[in-house]
């Protein structure tokens, strides 16, 4: 049976009312650190998590990454295999990298008494470990944790019980495959820590309600009141919004320093798409560069961020290329956003709040919203309603 997440079911029920009369999900929903505990199991875990670029963990490298509170191991044999592991070793448990870190090698050697693993997890030998009636190597292997590759991302699904990729990006792919975020590669990096719960984030993503009040750089080159958002049938959220007629993409000025991307018609280069993957994963698809948001939530108030310019490779080794004229934008633009969550995440830490009316144009935080608070009352996370 399944677990409910530990909020009263009775404040769910108005975030879960048809849209136009539902409302934003209880304070503690972003407060509470064992709804934080158990997100981390039911979501994190239990999901297709984000855990970074493929491009970053080449042949005969490993990494280690937090994911829900799990620690997991990242190699990739020379063929170019993927794998993932616990990062426990068999012997006395001590971490076979240190979160974050990173090494070169086949083996892969505990650093506390030298037990040793081949790159597929078996273990290869257990110094002086002495006899051991019944002892064999093949059932001392490092514990496997299903990995996957995607448009350039690898995920984990830390308990192994998630859908197929491919059912759980569902129409995901079709939006995503003409921008080829896989053929991309990261020509500049941001990364910041925000004062916030990783669910306002998503939700701040998700809307341009509130563009006009507090991104005047992005209002010049975007309407934000057009487009319109998806009815997806993955575990995805987003829509689509057009560019001003003077613009060529998001920048200060609306000029981009790059071409368009080669997979996309006339109609895609007018357009930027938002879209959430869920839990972590933010794609803004440009018509000359994809950008990505990658959530690490911290603790119920604190969310890590990683965010990625990608461009095709022959442009960011083309002489003079200078990635500034969207990284300086998504840089005031971020800040702008994560300036504005922070005060948010005050706001619902404090005894007066009570659950908002979510506005019209706030459509796909209603997906999002709906998505989580069915999820907190079914152990579940399903496609948005």
């Amino acid at each position: 049976m399944a677990t409910i997440a530990p909020l009263d079911r009775l404040a769910l029920e108005s975030a879960l009312e048809p849209f136009g009369r539902s409302t934003t999900l209880p304070g503690a929903a972003y407060t509470s650190p064992e709804v934080f505990a158990w997100e981390m199991e039911h979501f994190f875990q239990a999901g297709w998590v984000c855990v970074g670029r493929a491009s970053d963990l080449h042949p005969g490298s490993r990494r280690a990454v937090p994911v829900g509170g799990e620690g997991i191991l990242l190699t990739r044999d020379d063929s170019g295999m993927l794998r993932g592991f616990f990062n426990v070793c068999r012997h006395r448990g001590h971490e076979l990298l240190p979160l974050g870190g990173s090494a070169e090698g086949r083996l892969v050697q505990c650093p506390y008494h030298g037990w040793t693993y081949q790159e597929d997890g078996r273990l290869k030998s257990a110094p002086r470990l002495g006899p051991r009636p019944g002892f064999t190597a093949d059932d001392h292997g490092l514990v496997p944790v299903a990995v996957e590759e995607w448009r350039g991302w690898i995920f984990a699904n830390v308990t192994g019980g998630a859908p197929s990729m491919p059912e759980y990006v569902g129409d995901l792919e079709s939006l995503v495959r003409p921008h080829d975020p896989g053929g991309l590669v990261v020509g500049a990096r941001m990364e910041y820590v925000a004062s916030a719960n990783w669910k306002l984030l998503v939700e701040n993503y998700h809307e341009c309600y509130h563009c006009t009040q507090i991104h005047p750089e992005l209002c010049l080159v975007t309407p934000p009141t057009s487009g319109a958002n998806y009815r997806p049938s993955g575990l995805w959220v987003g829509g689509v919004m057009d560019l001003m007629e003077h613009a060529q993409t998001m920048s200060l000025t609306g000029a981009s320093q790059a071409p368009p991307l080669p997979g996309l018609d006339e109609g895609q280069r007018r357009h930027v798409y938002y879209l959430g993957l869920f839990p972590n994963l933010l794609l803004s698809l440009h018509p000359d560069y994809v950008l990505s948001h990658r959530l690490e939530p911290i603790a119920p108030d604190r969310t890590r961020v990683e965010c990625e310019l990608l461009w095709p490779p022959e442009v960011i080794g083309q002489a003079g290329f200078d990635p500034s004229y969207a990284l300086e934008f998504w840089d005031i633009t971020n800040k702008q956003d994560w300036h504005a969550c922070e005060s948010v995440q005050r706001g619902v830490s404090s005894r007066a709040y009570r659950p908002g009316p979510i506005a019209r144009p706030e459509d796909a935080v209603y997906q999002f919203v709906t998505m989580v608070a069915s999820a907190y009352l079914d152990g579940e996370v399903k496609p948005p309603r």
